[in-house]
C-alpha cells in the first residue's frame, strides 16, 4: 500500500439485519444524522450501487479473502446506474484491507474511457489510480468476474466528523464481464436481510456505541464480492451456503 493510499483509511464495522430490527434501528439513526445527497435525490429506497470485480483466472482475489490474508486488495469499477447513458458516472476503485482498516482511492472517468478500457486494457486518462489499476492488472492479469448491485441508503452526520452509516437492500450479483450486461441473471446473497456498515476514521459517538449494545449487535465479515464468486461459481459451493468473508 502506498502512503497516499494510507490516508484514505478507515474502519468498517459490517453487520447483517433482519428488516424489523432496521426499522427500529434507523429510527434512531435519523434521531442523530441526516440523509447523505444521493439518498435524498434518489426516488426509491435508496441509491442503486453497480460494482464489477476483477480478478485472475484461478480467481487468487478470491481466495486470498477466503484465507483471510491481512493485506489485500480489490480491483472494481463501479456506477450508479443500471444501463449505459453517455452521462452515467463510472469511478474506478482500488480497494484494500491492512490491519483492520479499509483503504480507498478512487477517481472518475468518462463512458468513453471506460468503452475503450474494455477493448484494449488501457486508459485514455492519465491519473494515478488509473495507472496503478492498470500496472496491477497487467502484472496479475486480472480480468472482469463478476458484478455486484444493491440499494444503498446512507446517512451522515449531522456534525463536524466523518461518522457515517449506511443500509444496503437487496444485495444481488451475476456472474458479467462489464458493468451493463445486455443480459443477466441476478442472485440474491441473503434473503430478507440488510447490511448495515459503520464507517469513521477515529471512534464513532457514544450513541453509536450504545445503538450497537441496545440491540446486540455483532460484527461480521461480509465481503460482497467473495459471496458474489460463490453465488455465480456452482464448484464453489459450499455446503453451508455463502461463507462470509471480509
Amino acid at each position: 500500500m502506498t502512503h497516499d493510499l494510507l490516508n484514505n483509511s478507515r474502519f468498517e464495522l459490517k453487520y447483517r439485519i433482519s428488516y424489523f430490527t432496521y426499522l427500529k434501528i434507523r429510527n434512531m439513526v435519523k434521531a442523530n444524522m441526516k440523509k447523505d445527497k444521493f439518498t435524498r435525490s434518489s426516488q426509491k429506497a435508496g441509491y442503486l450501487v453497480r460494482s464489477l470485480y476483477f480478478d485472475t483466472h484461478s480467481l487468487s482475489a478470491y481466495h486470498e479473502k477466503m484465507s483471510g490474508d491481512n493485506e489485500r486488495i480489490k480491483f472494481r469499477i463501479r456506477t450508479y446506474h443500471d444501463r449505459f447513458t453517455e452521462n452515467a458516472p463510472i469511478r474506478v476503485e482500488l480497494k484494500g484491507r491492512k490491519s483492520g482498516l479499509v483503504i480507498k482511492k478512487s477517481a472518475f472517468i468518462s463512458t468513453e474511457t471506460y468503452q475503450q478500457f474494455l477493448i484494449n486494457k488501457h486508459w485514455l486518462e492519465n491519473d494515478p489510480v488509473l495507472e496503478e489499476f492498470e500496472r496491477l492488472m497487467q502484472i496479475k492479469s486480472l480480468e472482469p468476474k463478476v458484478i455486484t448491485q444493491y440499494r444503498r441508503e446512507g446517512y451522515e452526520t449531522r456534525y463536524k466528523g466523518d461518522l457515517r452509516i449506511t443500509f444496503d437492500h437487496n444485495v444481488e450479483s451475476t456472474h458479467a464481464n462489464e458493468l451493463f450486461p445486455n443480459k443477466a441473471f441476478y442472485k440474491e446473497h441473503h434473503r430478507n436481510a440488510i447490511i448495515m456498515e459503520i464507517k469513521f476514521k477515529k471512534s464513532p459517538p457514544k450513541w453509536v456505541h450504545q445503538l450497537v449494545h441496545i440491540y446486540g449487535l455483532k460484527a461480521i465479515a461480509n465481503s460482497k464480492f467473495t459471496q458474489a464468486i460463490q453465488v455465480s461459481r456452482k464448484d464453489l459451493h459450499h455446503p453451508g451456503g455463502i461463507i462470509v468473508v471480509r
